[in-house]
C-alpha cells in the first residue's frame, strides 16, 4: 500500500538570534503516513531545533514545513498542533495534573472536549500504554518509564496524526527505555506516524528510516540497514554505532562470519545461533 506524504520539509533554514551560523541549513525531506522515522545527530546537529519547528515552537521565513495540507506559520500553528503531538526529554517537566488521570485529561480540557468523551479518551489512552491501573496514582510515584508512557498517553488522547518524541528515552534507565520503545513500535503498527529525535542509534535502528543530521544539514537518509553500512563515516561525525553493529564487526575481526546485517542484539543472537550451531 502506497501511503500519502504527511510531513513535507522543503528548503528549511533557521538561525538563532545570538548565533553566527545557521542551526538548520536548506533541509528537505518527506515523511509518509504510518512511517517511523528517526532523526539522528550529535549535539548541535540541528535535530532538536527541527523538532521545535515541526511543532510550531519556532518559526522561520526560510523554507516551509507542511503537515498534511497545512503550512506551519503563526497563523496556522494551532491547527497544525492538533495534528502533531510532542513528547519531551524529561517526563517530570510535562506533568501538570495531581493524578495520572488528571494529567492525561489536561490537554483534552484545553481543547474543550465534552466531559463524557474526555473520560472515554483518558481511559482508552491509558489502556493503550498499559497504565490504566495507575489512573488515580500521583505521577511522582511512578518510574521514569511509567511517567513517559503517561506523557505519551496524554498525546494519544488528543488523537494527533503524528507523534514527535524529542529525546524521549534519553533520561530513562534500560527498562524504561525498552518500555517506551515497545510502545512506539505498537503505535506505529496502528498506523501512527512517529518521528523520534535522538542521538541513540540503538533506538534509531528500530525505525523504518533514519535521517542523519550534521552541522544543520541532512547528511544521509535511508533504511537502517543502509545507514549502518556507513559505520566509519558515522563515527567520524561523532555518532555511537549500535552495539549489535560493533559486536558484529568485532566478531568478523576474529574470523567469525556473520552473513546477515543485524541491527539489534536480538537479531544478532538469532543470526549467530542459527548460522553457527545448526545440527
Amino acid at each position: 500500500m502506497d501511503h500519502k506524504v504527511l510531513v513535507s520539509v522543503d528548503s528549511l533554514s533557521f538561525m538563532y538570534e545570538d548565533q553566527q551560523t545557521k542551526a538548520l541549513d536548506n533541509v528537505s525531506f518527506q515523511i509518509k503516513e504510518g512511517e517511523w522515522v528517526a532523526i539522528v545527530g550529535h549535539n548541535g546537529s540541528g535535530k532538536s531545533t527541527l523538532a521545535k519547528l515541526l511543532n510550531g515552537l519556532y518559526f522561520t521565513k526560510e523554507g516551509s514545513i507542511r503537515i498534511g495540507d497545512i503550512v506551519i506559520s503563526e497563523e496556522t500553528v494551532w491547527d497544525a498542533r492538533k495534528r502533531v503531538g510532542m513528547v519531551f526529554q524529561n517526563p517530570d517537566n510535562q506533568f501538570v495534573g495531581t493524578t495520572v488521570k488528571d494529567d492525561v485529561a489536561f490537554g483534552l480540557e484545553n481543547n474543550a472536549i465534552p466531559r463524557e468523551e474526555m473520560h472515554k479518551r483518558v481511559e482508552a489512552a491509558l489502556e493503550k500504554v498499559n497504565m490504566l491501573s495507575f489512573l488515580d496514582q500521583e505521577p511522582h510515584h511512578l518510574s521514569g518509564g511509567q511517567k513517559q508512557r503517561v506523557a505519551i498517553a496524554g498525546v494519544i488522547a488528543l488523537k494527533p496524526s503524528i507523534i514527535v518524541l524529542d529525546e524521549a528515552t534519553s533520561m530513562l534507565d534500560p527498562q524504561g527505555r525498552q518500555e517506551v520503545l515497545e510502545l512506539i513500535k505498537e503505535l506505529k503498527q496502528e498506523n501512527m506516524t512517529v518521528i523520534s529525535i535522538t542521538h541513540d542509534l540503538d533506538e534509531a535502528a528500530r525505525a523504518d528510516r533514519i535521517i542523519i543530521m550534521n552541522k544543520g544539514k541532512v547528511y544521509q537518509e535511508g533504511k537502517p540497514s543502509e545507514i549502518f553500512q556507513l559505520e566509519k563515516e558515522l563515527i567520524e561525525i561523532g555518532l555511537d554505532i549500535p552495539f549489535a553493529i560493533r559486536l558484529r564487526s568485532g566478531l568478523e575481526a576474529q574470523g567469525i562470519q556473520v552473513d546477515k546485517i543485524t541491527l539489534t542484539e536480538e537479531e544478532l543472537v538469532t543470526e549467530l545461533w542459527t548460522s553457527h550451531f545448526k545440527k
